[in-house]
């Protein structure tokens, strides 16, 4: 098994405008070894953009994969080979986005509708990958019904090649509904995540979608699933979901308390500031780490209304901390 498909046990989901390498590295301090992702990278940015500024991480981030957003083949392994040389652990196809502008790239969720591209697709970035591809997908979309779509989208797919999923049990209404709204609108069917998980013992999959604690992980897995993973509420009440996450499903270590995660940050907080970087940067990301305790609101007003501001630095980051501390 894999590094990545052992971390997988628990993963944070790819979320745009959220997942950046800061928030990565903020989770990291909290979970040893649940598998992280970055935020979706289109295919001819990789190939066209700049580089460095897309897929540069720290070493200290693994296990970390690579989520890549397209529906052209060529483009995808081309995208592949050259994320290659970053040493991604996994390199993750996103099939399950449902906003407007990656329809208008004709990938992401609209994808369900053609699985025979998908498998063209996973083809080349397979065989331009050192490392696992997988793939991220929705149930079904629109009026599709998902229990005859699904099962034969994972055919397919596997079919090509591709050995795990990442299932969000819920349906993309591609039109009509906002990217926010297809989170929370479309009903979740756990039931038909379970039962693909019976009907394809061989395939490795994660479900996705409503998951807020480590004790609702814990019970997907101990109902067979092979993985979970986790959106919103790993951002919002990181402790909730990856605290005790280390001990809890990989039986190692440890887990480190919020005060320690606070801790741990500073070194790289320093880093950012020594090399230009501003604290709002970092800290946008660790607003939710004292969710739930006394002093919380203290911690994230003084981060709110200070971070942003010229020459804000650990300065003001103790003294958030030191909110929560008189608190407790």
């Amino acid at each position: 098994m894999n590094n990545a498909t052992r971390a997988a046990r628990l993963s944070v989901a790819p979320m745009m405008d959220w997942t950046d390498r800061h928030c990565r590295m903020f989770h990291r301090m909290i979970s040893r070894h649940a598998l992280l992702y970055t935020e979706m990278v289109t295919a001819p940015a990789v190939i066209h953009g700049k580089r460095a500024q897309l897929l540069d991480y720290s070493a200290l981030e693994h296990p970390v994969a690579l989520q890549l957003g397209g529906s052209d083949p060529a483009e995808l392994g081309a995208a592949t080979r050259i994320a290659a040389d970053w040493g991604y652990d996994e390199i993750n196809l996103n099939v399950g986005c449902p906003s407007d502008r990656v329809q208008s790239g004709a990938f992401g969720a609209v994808l369900m509708k053609t699985p025979d591209l998908v498998a063209r697709c996973v083809e080349t970035m397979i065989a331009a990958s050192p490392v696992e591809v997988t793939v991220k997908c929705r149930i079904g979309v629109d009026d599709q019904i998902a229990e005859e779509v699904l099962p034969a989208f994972l055919r397919t797919v596997s079919a090509a090649g591709v050995r795990r999923f990442t299932l969000h049990a819920r349906k993309a209404w591609l039109q009509g509904l906002s990217p926010k709204e297809n989170r929370e609108i479309p009903p979740l069917d756990y039931a038909l995540v379970h039962a693909m998980k019976r009907e394809f013992p061989e395939l490795h999959l994660s479900l996705n979608g409503g998951v807020a604690t480590l004790a609702q992980v814990e019970t997907h897995l101990a109902a067979g699933m092979d993985g979970v993973m986790v959106g919103r509420a790993a951002y919002g009440e990181p402790m909730e979901v990856l605290g005790g996450a280390d001990e809890a499903l990989w039986g190692e270590g440890a887990s480190r308390s919020a005060f320690e995660v606070a801790e741990a940050m500073k070194p790289y907080i320093a880093a950012h500031l020594a090399a230009g970087g501003r604290l709002h940067q970092i800290t946008r990301h660790m607003l939710g780490l004292f969710h739930g305790r006394p002093g919380a609101r203290g911690w994230r007003r003084v981060l709110s209304e200070g971070a942003t501001r010229e020459g804000a630095g650990l300065a003001l980051y103790d003294r958030a901390l030191a909110e929560v501390m008189h608190d407790t």
